[in-house]
């Protein structure tokens, strides 16, 4: 009984510390004041160029291995001549 009782007070310190924890984090991002920046275009543009390259990369990377993929996914599933 009396380790029940631990067990359950230990428990809530632990879910109040989590509380805490979240609470502060959330009061934190909405206390926030705005920063009134300013984001030219040519930000906007190198995000956008960023954003391309990586879509780019993507591609490439999956064509260049394409085939080394599809080779292993068949031999993955091919039956032995012996089975």
């Amino acid at each position: 009984m009396i380790t029940l009782t631990f067990e359950i007070i230990n428990c809530t310190k632990k879910s109040m510390r989590n509380f805490t924890i979240v609470y502060i984090i959330l009061f934190y991002f909405f206390s926030l004041t705005s920063a009134h920046a300013y984001l030219d275009p040519g930000t906007g543009s190198i995000i956008l160029q960023a954003i391309i390259g990586f879509i780019a990369a993507s591609i490439t990377i999956i064509s260049t291995y394409w085939n080394k993929l599809k080779i292993f996914i068949v031999n993955l599933f091919k039956k032995k001549k012996g089975e």
